[in-house]
């Protein structure tokens, strides 16, 4: 297939030059009634239309969106890929529905991402958690170790489906070749949330792909790591395990019946981008991140943490032997530059996937950089980061995701919970992993952690205002 066409864009650039009267929907008219607004916006607005003859329909296509998915699977080598727009949120939810059926085991990594939990509990199956390991120098969960997995399977023979997340937030991974065989050994089908890893299908120097590694089913964020709009994402069907009349079924139901167009213009533009990456383009990429990276070792101070074995180049942890993340990213904020995320340790850059001469104000970032300065804090940096379930590697909810239903709630103080069964999701924000589950059994170990979190300014999405007065929310029974 022709990896340089982008069928989709050029049939909206052909609409948007035709010069359309609009009487359908969207109601801004083709940025007509934003007139008086920043020009360029409303000139993107003439891209933001609806299902006209001739741009297809994402819920039925067989035109323009039918042969950019067509291209989409090409270039991942897939049975078939799919466009999102509604984020990878719905692509987990999707694939989780469409392969899970009420009352299954499931095999879930502890520290996935929120809509994953959601996932199950919508399709109401028995979690089954394998918790990573640590990795007790950057206090952050790390490698899923084939071993319990095994181990999982022994325990619980009935697993029907494993869902991992592969990379992490940091670009991390793990043996995954060797965890999607365990799994296909016990007739188990393997989900994986590669949000941050689309561009795995490039090769080395990146991690493998989930896909090249025989996965069944992967998402993918495109949005995150190719130039695509935020809510862009894929789903990648890549098995005869998977039905893909269920996966069809629940994409239709779970995403918008107006899907945005730019964003789906957007995905179309990003697989062009992807396919025709050539190796010259990796290289000159990595030399861009290694000049970077040597502008800012002699900052005193700051460290650049060294890539691991199997990590993505393309994250970026940096960390301040006074400051916390969260303080770290603050310094940075005032300079006008913007990291992906912090945490109570370092803060993570996420860098661009750069073309050959393309440019990118990486000499700018480094010479603001250069001139940072701060001051020592009252230190605010942790000094007890204790993993959740550091030594319980596979375990299960005290209650089912039904039981929880009808069961009422009750808020206590936080000194009291041990021993309690959490009712609400607690969630650092970023990177969305939770740390207390609705159904668990709350430990020491979470209270200590939660208080640290709190301590260090972590934001926190589901209980933020009850944890400010160390109070959590737990089920009564």
């Amino acid at each position: 297939m022709d990896q340089n066409q982008i069928p989709l864009f050029n049939k909206l650039m052909e609409h948007k030059m035709k010069k359309t009267i609009s009487f359908h929907v969207p109601g801004h008219k083709s940025g007509i009634l934003l007139n008086g607004l920043d020009e360029a916006f409303t000139n993107f607005m003439e891209f933001d239309v609806t299902e006209l003859s001739g741009l297809d329909d994402l819920h039925e296509p067989d035109e323009a969106i039918f042969e950019a998915q067509q291209l989409l699977s090409n270039v991942y080598r897939t049975k078939k890929s799919y466009f999102l727009v509604n984020g990878s949120t719905v692509g987990n939810l999707a694939m989780i529905l469409a392969c899970c059926k009420e009352g299954d085991a499931v095999l879930v990594q502890r520290n996935c991402h929120k809509s994953i939990l959601n996932g199950l509990m919508m399709a109401n199956v028995k979690p089954i958690f394998i918790t990573p390991e640590i990795q007790s120098d950057l206090s952050l969960t790390s490698k899923v170790n084939p071993t319990y997995v095994k181990q999982a399977f022994e325990q619980y023979p009935n697993i029907k489906a494993c869902i991992f997340t592969y990379p992490d937030y940091y670009g991390k991974t793990y043996n995954l070749k060797r965890i999607i065989e365990i799994a296909h050994l016990h007739d188990s089908v393997v989900l994986i949330d590669e949000a941050h890893g689309p561009h795995f299908q490039l090769g080395g120097p990146f991690p493998p792909s989930a896909l090249t590694l025989g996965a069944d089913i992967v998402v993918h964020s495109a949005h995150k790591m190719l130039p695509a709009m935020t809510m862009g994402s894929y789903l990648h069907v890549n098995s005869e395990r998977i039905v893909q009349e269920k996966v069809e079924f629940y994409l239709s139901a779970l995403q918008s019946s107006s899907p945005s167009y730019p964003i789906m213009a957007s995905l179309d533009i990003a697989r062009a981008y992807l396919a025709n990456f050539s190796e010259e383009d990796v290289i000159y990429t990595l030399a861009k991140r290694k000049n970077f990276l040597n502008e800012l070792v002699n900052k005193p101070k700051l460290y650049v943490h060294p890539l691991e074995e199997g990590q993505d180049p393309l994250k970026m942890l940096i960390s301040h032997e006074d400051l916390t993340g969260y303080e770290l990213q603050t310094v940075f904020e005032n300079q006008h530059i913007y990291p992906e995320m912090a945490d109570p340790f370092q803060v993570l850059f996420t860098l661009p996937l750069l073309k050959r001469h393309m440019e990118f104000p990486y000499e700018e970032a480094a010479k603001k950089i250069n001139m940072m300065h701060w001051e020592k804090t009252n230190s605010l940096r942790p000094i007890n980061s204790s993993p959740i379930n550091k030594d319980k590697k596979i375990s299960t909810l005290f209650f089912s995701y039904k039981e929880m239903l009808d069961k009422t709630t009750e808020i206590i103080a936080m000194n009291k919970a041990v021993g309690r069964i959490a009712a609400k999701m607690v969630i650092p924000y970023p990177p969305g992993i939770p740390l207390l589950l609705p159904g668990e059994i709350i430990t020491i170990e979470h209270i200590e952690q939660l208080r640290e979190l709190i301590r260090t300014n972590t934001h926190f999405q589901g209980g933020g205002e009850l944890l400010k007065v160390e109070k959590v929310e737990v089920f009564i029974y």
